[in-house]
Order: C-alpha cells, then sequence, then structure tokens
C-alpha cells in the first residue's frame, strides 16, 4: 500500500492573510492604552509567534509593568476574537489546491503558533476547517514552534509518515520547524517576517497556492 502524502500548513500569512484583523485588534489596544499604533507592514513583521510576543514586541520598553502586559493581552484577545474574521481572507490560490489535494486524499494538517480556539474559530468561520484532519495550535502541546514536536505529533496523530510529509509557511519560525524534523519546507513568499526570503532556509519558494498542485505531485 502506498503511503499518503501529508502537508503541513502555518495558518497565519501561510493560508490566511489574518495581518488586517490583528491589526485591528492591536490598535484597538495601543489606542486604549495610549501607545503608539502601527501600520499594516509592522504588523506582518511582528506576528507570527502567538499574541504574547506579539504585543511584546510591539510595545518594548514602554510597558515594564507585568500586570499591565497581561490586561494588554487579555485586550488583544477579546478584541481580536470578536473580529477575527472581520478582514482576513484566505491567500490566492489555496481553496482551489485545498480541493484538489482532498480530491487525492491527501492529509493535511495546521501548525500554527495562535490559539487553538482562536485557529479553529477562523478556519470555520472562513470555511477551510473541513479540509484539515488536525489543527494544533500554541495550547495544544505543551510546546509549539519551532520546537519540530509540534509538526511531528500532527503527523503522527493524522497517521501521516514523517518520511513523505511536507511543510509550507512565510517565516523562519516555520522553517526551523521543519528543517528540526527533517521535513521538506516550501516558503511563501513575502509572509510574516522581518526577514528577507534568502535569508529563511527552503527547499522550494513559492508567491502564493496558484500551480501549487504542480509542486506536490513531486512528492506523490
Amino acid at each position: 500500500m502506498t503511503q499518503k502524502l501529508t502537508i503541513l500548513f502555518d495558518l497565519d500569512g501561510t493560508i490566511v492573510d489574518t495581518a488586517p484583523d490583528l491589526m485591528g485588534a492591536h490598535n484597538h489596544v495601543m489606542k486604549k492604552f495610549g501607545l503608539h499604533q502601527k501600520e499594516l507592514g509592522d504588523i506582518k513583521h511582528l506576528a507570527g509567534r502567538g499574541a504574547w510576543i506579539m504585543m511584546q514586541r510591539s510595545f518594548k520598553e514602554q510597558i515594564t509593568d507585568e500586570k499591565i502586559k497581561k490586561e494588554m493581552v487579555k485586550e488583544f484577545l477579546d478584541h481580536y476574537s470578536k473580529n477575527i474574521d472581520k478582514e482576513s481572507k484566505p491567500i490566492k490560490g489555496i481553496i482551489d489546491f485545498l480541493n484538489w489535494a482532498k480530491n487525492r486524499n491527501i492529509l493535511m494538517g495546521v501548525c500554527t503558533n495562535k490559539q487553538e480556539r482562536l485557529a479553529v474559530d477562523l478556519l470555520k468561520k472562513i470555511k477551510l476547517f473541513d479540509f484539515f484532519h488536525y489543527i494544533a495550535g500554541s495550547d495544544t502541546f505543551e510546546y509549539n514552534k519551532p520546537d519540530p514536536r509540534h509538526l511531528t505529533d500532527v503527523i503522527e496523530i493524522i497517521g501521516g509518515n514523517i518520511k513523505k510529509t511536507i511543510m509550507v509557511g512565510d517565516s523562519e519560525v516555520d522553517s526551523m520547524s521543519a528543517f528540526n524534523a527533517k521535513i521538506p519546507f516550501i516558503l511563501i513568499d513575502g509572509g510574516y517576517t522581518e526577514k528577507s526570503s534568502k535569508e529563511i532556509p527552503h527547499n522550494i519558494l513559492i508567491k502564493d497556492f496558484i500551480n501549487f498542485n504542480k509542486i506536490v505531485e513531486k512528492y506523490l
């Protein structure tokens, strides 16, 4: 019996452009606490490691009181959860690709540093949830990306084979996770990171998911 291919995806900046809604929640918090608001490009550089690190990187040394930091993160999550799909949209070509992959019985999972409940809620609201066999968030296990177990545990849960798995992501965190797990890594160019594609180790570079099936066919 031929082993099925497994594809693991990052979420933010990889299969969904979530930056507009992340910016909305971020700037809501900054305005409430009297701090400088950010532009969309800034948010893309801050995102990728979860809400706590995103907010910490944003206010930096401006806020030192741990209690206030926690209040700001809570406010961010509250606002974001209520507006999670206001402007977020699937990345170009992803819906056609997911349908193509589903028709070929490819196993698919999401490995994100977004909280699991937020990831699930977002994917349900934009109607992508049913394509995936498992969704792992920052709080699903006792570890998250770039720990390779965040990927390898999902592969095991959905019945995949690590030797027949590829990872798609948009940042150095995804790259580190994949290479630590010894999984081929496909990088989405122009993702949520401060680094250029030349600075992020990858096997293949893509702009979006248009004709992505032609790349995946090589791994079938």
